[in-house]
């Protein structure tokens, strides 16, 4: 893996043009990139701590960046992904263990107080009245809002690390570079980068309305817009 510095332009992405042309990138082969893009998540969340999510997102990204390069995609691609196993599998974890150790103790504590209200001695009692669930609708609703800001924190945290994995596979950086990488060129075109974050959002939640099966339809444009933003920012190599 090189650990050469990167270079990349600066306020590039256009969040309406990166969806419109991520569209017209995979239309025509729309169902292969759908299950291109569900079986690699489905595969991802599998191993623990997301171990095979990094080689399914390289995978993901190797299919749609050899679109663009107009070369013929086939679903066996996205097992290629596994070629950049170690570096992949050391971003994710660099993103999720984090996360990880931030939910560890709003569930300890959750635990904890849970634990401690039903084995009050009326709740052990022969006879006595259960514990009243009234009592544990604040401590429900307190985890419920630690549980968002975990998930929030997260959110931000992915925003800077968009361009890890496309990254690693297209410009076969290491782990950390990409990751530092990312990070510098997020900063340096923060606002389309957000305004393409909250489209994708937008409508992964049109998707959801549809029973939730819409969520899955509109995740190769999400996955193909994103590429998008990747290729504006870091131009193809000649």
């Amino acid at each position: 893996m090189s650990a050469n510095v990167t270079t990349f332009n600066r306020g590039v992405v256009r969040p309406i043009e990166c969806l419109q042309t991520g569209w017209g990138l995979i239309k025509d082969r729309y169902w292969l990139f759908l299950g291109i893009t569900a079986v690699g998540l489905m595969l991802g969340s599998v191993g623990p701590l997301g171990i095979l999510l990094g080689p399914m997102m390289c995978g993901i990204y190797l299919c749609l960046l050899a679109r663009m390069r107009g070369e013929m995609v086939s679903f066996e691609l996205l097992f290629k992904g596994f070629d950049y196993f170690a570096q992949s599998v050391i971003a994710t974890l660099i993103h999720v263990i984090p996360v990880f150790l931030m939910l560890v103790p709003v569930y300890a504590i959750f635990f904890i107080q849970f634990m401690s209200k039903m084995e009050r001695p009326r709740g052990r009692t022969r006879g006595a009245p259960p514990v009243d669930p009234s009592e544990l609708y604040p401590m429900f609703a307190t985890m419920s809002v630690l549980i968002l800001v975990v998930m929030v924190v997260a959110m931000f945290i992915g925003a800077f690390l968009i361009f890890t994995y496309p990254l690693i596979v297209d410009r076969r950086l290491a782990a950390l570079d990409a990751l530092k990488t990312s990070i510098k060129a997020v900063l340096a075109n923060l606002g389309g980068v957000l305004g393409l974050i909250v489209l994708n959002f937008l409508l992964s939640i049109i998707g959801l309305l549809l029973c939730y099966v819409g969520a899955f339809l509109v995740l190769p444009i999400s996955f193909a817009a994103l590429a998008v933003a990747y290729r504006q920012v870091f131009p193809a190599q000649t």
